[in-house]
């Protein structure tokens, strides 16, 4: 099985360069776009949001990173 390339290095991020790696991409932003406004609605200050998503927040996005670095070309 060919092995296919999802994202590039881009600095200190990977870029996504196909259909998969964007979907990756759009799937964890709406899932962090969503999060945010299920936990803003019953927030009364900033902290209290930022308390509340840094939980969801921070694992998704390093899902992605650890999913961008084993489908990207560095891994090759």
């Amino acid at each position: 099985m060919k092995n296919r390339i999802w994202f590039k290095p881009w600095r200190w991020i990977y870029a996504p360069v196909s259909a998969a790696g964007w979907l990756a991409v759009v799937l964890t932003l709406l899932f962090c776009a969503n999060t945010f406004l299920a936990i803003d609605r019953h927030s009364h200050s900033v902290s209290d949001t930022l308390y509340g998503i840094f939980p969801y927040w921070v694992p998704a996005l390093g899902i992605l990173n650890w999913i961008a670095g084993r489908t990207s070309e560095k891994a090759r």
